[in-house]
């Protein structure tokens, strides 16, 4: 997995608000070129919110070359190009790039720089990429835990095989039984209700669209049972309201 490399960065909230984005997408190396406030940082940790285990194994350097001297591929993450000729790609199409390189065993790592100044023009040229996020040209500026937390994100999705659609709950779609079952029963609880009748023509075709709909709703087998249920407490509540066929109407 790829490095995590604050270079000089400022504030400690932002080292541990950068941990914690970094253990949500499981990175875990990162490192720290000499940080304004010394290390360890009290308000890193309050910030981390439990991601400790970054924060307990971040190595620091006293500059940038020290940080990437054992990496073969390095990222620099910046809204700047400064002039360099370089590669620019976007977070998604760099996260699938360090993906590839992993695999293949490429040390790889990512670089941000401080929060007043991003990266120096010397940084810069020591990546073999450059990664800039497409944002609003109006407001593009985000803070450095935002930095991290979006390219960490784009780095976990690009190997991710969670399913992009599914149900909340596991549960099987309705067989076709338990469908023409439901279509049958709303069919006759019409017919005994007379819909039809000024209809009698139309009948075949209502059906079918009827049908139709339901077939495109893609049912579950609870949905089948909670459309029985409100069939049977529509015609209870019919019959319920039924005056007694005595005579006695008093």
């Amino acid at each position: 997995m790829p490095a995590i490399i604050l270079v000089e960065p400022q504030m400690g909230e932002n080292i541990g608000a950068a941990a914690r984005a970094m253990l949500n997408f499981g990175l875990t190396d990162m490192r720290l070129v000499a940080p304004r406030d010394g290390w360890p940082n009290e308000r890193a940790t309050a910030l981390a919110s439990r991601a400790d285990m970054v924060l307990e194994n971040a190595q620091v350097f006293g500059t940038t070359e020290e940080a990437i001297a054992d990496l073969e591929l390095v990222y620099a993450t910046t809204a700047r190009p400064r002039d360099v000729i370089k590669k620019i790609a976007t977070p998604k199409a760099a996260a699938i790039e360090l993906q590839e390189k992993t695999a293949a065993g490429t040390r790889t790592g990512i670089l941000f720089g401080k929060e007043s100044v991003g990266l120096s023009r010397e940084d810069v040229t020591l990546a073999d990429t450059i990664i800039t996020v497409p944002l609003n040209p109006d407001f593009s500026s985000i803070n450095l835990a935002q930095a991290v937390l979006l390219v960490a994100y784009e780095w976990f999705q690009a190997g991710d095989e969670t399913e992009p659609v599914r149900m909340l709950r596991e549960e099987r779609p309705a067989n076709k039984a338990e469908l023409s079952h439901l279509f049958a029963r709303i069919e006759d609880e019409l017919e005994s209700r007379g819909y039809f009748d000024p209809i009698r023509s139309r009948k075949d075709v209502i059906l079918r669209n009827m049908r139709n709909m339901f077939q495109r709703f893609g049912l579950m087998e609870s949905d089948i049972r909670a459309f029985q249920g409100i069939i049977k407490g529509l015609t209870m509540a019919e019959k319920e309201e039924a005056p007694d066929d005595n005579g006695d109407h008093a």
